[in-house]
């Protein structure tokens, strides 16, 4: 089997900060980052060339592939902030009530799409990536 074509770099988070051209975005990319090490108590780290992850989580299919990615982590795209690590793929009850007072979001095969980090309650999204992050942090 073959490796994930994401892994682990050492590329600076700050010069991919810094290369986000839409300043919207970039403030809003600076913030989340600095809203997951809090709410992590890991610093960040590269995965790929655009993704910032906090902590790591190794995965076995039942196939028998397996793998690290980030414990949770979010890479700023053109059109919103992507969010990884954050609940199931599917949309549940569990997650549904976890999400309900989270506010302007959406979700698809388990990420979490913002446009606007000023449309979410902070204190609601802290609380989501700390728990998905101490349920995902294995490595």
């Amino acid at each position: 089997m073959g490796k994930n074509k994401t892994q682990a770099t050492s590329a600076s988070v700050d010069e991919y900060l810094d290369a986000i051209s839409n300043d919207r975005r970039r403030s809003d990319a600076r913030e989340l980052a600095a809203l997951m090490a809090k709410a992590t108590g890991v610093e960040a780290t590269m995965w790929g060339s655009s993704i910032i992850g906090f902590g790591c989580h190794h995965y076995v299919y039942d196939s028998g592939r397996e793998g690290d990615t980030v414990a949770v982590g979010f890479a700023a795209r053109a059109q919103a902030l992507v969010i990884y690590g954050l609940g199931s793929s599917d949309e549940g009850e569990g997650d549904a009530k976890e999400f309900r007072d989270l506010g302007g979001f959406t979700r698809a095969k388990g990420c979490v799409y913002i446009k606007r980090l000023a449309e979410v309650d902070g204190a609601v999204l802290e609380r989501l990536i700390k728990s998905a992050f101490a349920s995902r942090h294995n490595t």
